[in-house]
């Protein structure tokens, strides 16, 4: 219970509330009295309250109209009904409106306490999962679907970088979703407001990228019939977003410094400066610091941009993700297409969650579409769906994989829901013949035979991590497919390989 809790008690008899008021003295409680329905309605405009002591039978009103009040505003506060009518129906009415208790006069002290104490530890204990659903397991966030641990990890670098003035360097696969990670940090910056301008420095002719950007003046080239502004202009107290800028020329990227150093732009064919204030996000699907090693990118302008860089995973390492995302897809081209499509087959869920993904969320998005233009139905069938899916398929457990192109479209399927049963150590393949050999050593005394049996006999420890490492290695360093054939969750193999990292 927070200390100076804010109590409000309603109650028109004045002894029976200096009651309470005594109950409560010398305790983590601020109380405030009032008599009506109206100085209630009153205090509670003003706010400030955790919780109310509110009696049903007030001169002016029912009690009940101050609960449904409380209830239709979501006021966050806990409400402990008090009445000397003790029927049921006036109970199951007033926590049908969101009374946490029920109190019959009269009561006395520990069972007042008692109550406050339980209301508002269960009112904590809410907030705590209500901060959790919005910052821990969030399935939706400005546009990215997902609720997967390596999204989590992104929506609260996007919440970090969104207050800071600092650039943000963005990178992941083609497909993952760049521009909407930086349309989110600037809807949730103090820029949200001001314009989001997005370029793709990738998609303009090189010779008329730089105006693009910064503009150009009447003349300034053939085609420069008038003045124009450029992106960054038109960012004016927002945000500039550059695409794919490991894509720029380096002569351009000299100019993009100096814009970044001074906050000053110069338009093409101009001598003129001019003052802007915009907050340069950026992005690529190549590893800068490499572009830079290959002298594609200046070093100098890497630094200034990598202050606060957000790295995207690719599809494939987002769980569960897959199906969440088509199910959102499917609903969304089901309505635009009015079609009848609801969900997907359990095959085809599974089948969706275990390809490899290489466009990433584009591509996923493309083949829902696809499904929902071609397809008439309720249920999307793994018929359905396009190539190269529809050769697509899950390893039966004892196939091996015979060539790279079948390795990635039969990755083995590993269960929604698994209980990772008990170890059993790995047996030793039999000799030719299918007989195991059993050592036998007759007529003699355990230690004369000490080498020889710590020759034959390998601590399970070791054949466990043998079995392990064999396992990862024959499935490409998938640890979540080895953990699959081996009957194990991939949980237990990562922490078994930490363990064997520290010895």
């Amino acid at each position: 219970m927070p200390a100076n809790t804010e109590i409000l008690i309603v109650e028109d008899d004045r002894s029976m509330a200096a009651v309470y008021r005594g109950y409560l003295t010398g305790l983590d409680y601020n109380v405030q009295h009032v008599e009506t329905g109206n100085a209630a309605l009153q205090a509670l405009d003003r706010g400030g309250f955790d919780g109310i002591l509110l009696d049903l039978s007030l001169p002016d009103m029912n009690g009940l109209d101050i609960l449904k009040r409380v209830s239709d505003e979501e006021l966050p506060l806990e409400v402990i009904v008090t009445t000397g009518d003790c029927s049921m129906n006036t109970a199951i009415e007033a926590m049908r409106l969101g009374a946490r208790d029920y109190l019959v006069k009269p009561f006395n002290k520990d069972r007042l306490l008692t109550t406050l104490k339980n209301c508002f530890e269960s009112q904590s204990l809410q907030r705590i999962v209500e901060t959790y659903r919005e910052e821990i397991d969030r399935h939706q966030f400005c546009g990215f679907i997902g609720s997967s641990l390596a999204m989590q990890r992104v929506y609260q670098v996007i919440d970090s970088a969104a207050s800071s003035q600092a650039t943000v360097f963005i990178t992941g696969e083609s497909g993952t979703g760049k521009e909407v990670c930086a349309e989110a940090i600037h809807q949730r910056s103090e820029r949200a407001k001001a314009p989001f301008i997005a370029l793709n420095c990738g998609a303009i002719p090189k010779d008329l990228i730089e105006s693009e950007i910064f503009g150009h003046v009447k003349g300034a080239f053939t085609g420069a019939v008038s003045d124009r502004d450029g992106a960054a202009r038109a960012a004016q107290g927002g945000t500039l977003f550059l695409d794919e800028i490991c894509e720029m020329e380096l002569s351009l990227q000299s100019k993009l410094l100096r814009f970044l150093q001074t906050g000053t732009l110069q338009k093409v064919g101009s001598d003129r400066t001019e003052k802007v204030d915009v907050r340069i996000l950026c992005a690529s699907n190549k590893d800068p610091m490499a572009e830079v090693q290959a002298g594609h990118f200046r070093e100098d302008l890497y630094y200034r941009l990598h202050v606060l860089p957000i790295h995207l995973p690719p599809l494939r390492e987002r769980d569960n993700d897959v199906v969440e995302i088509a199910r959102n897809f499917l609903e969304q081209y089901a309505n635009e297409e009015k079609k009848g499509f609801k969900c997907f087959d359990p095959e085809t869920e599974l089948l969706l969650s275990n390809y490899n993904w290489p466009g990433n969320v584009r591509q996923l998005q493309n083949v829902v579409r696809n499904i929902v233009v071609l397809n008439k139905g309720e249920t999307v069938t793994s018929c359905m769906l396009p190539a190269p899916l529809d050769s697509y398929s899950v390893q039966p457990l004892n196939r091996s994989i015979s060539s790279p192109a079948a390795a990635q479209y039969n990755a083995p399927v590993q269960p929604a829901a698994y209980v990772e049963p008990a170890y059993t150590p790995p047996v030793a393949t039999p000799p030719t013949g299918g007989q195991l050999h059993q050592p036998s050593f007759p007529n003699t005394q355990p230690h004369e035979n000490t080498d020889r049996l710590e020759t034959l006999i390998r601590p399970i420890a070791e054949l466990e991590r043998e079995a392990i490492e064999r396992a990862i290695d024959l499935c490409g360093g998938n640890i979540p497919t080895a953990a699959h054939y081996l009957q194990i969750s991939a949980a237990t193999i990562y922490r078994k390989r930490n363990s064997w990292k520290e010895r």
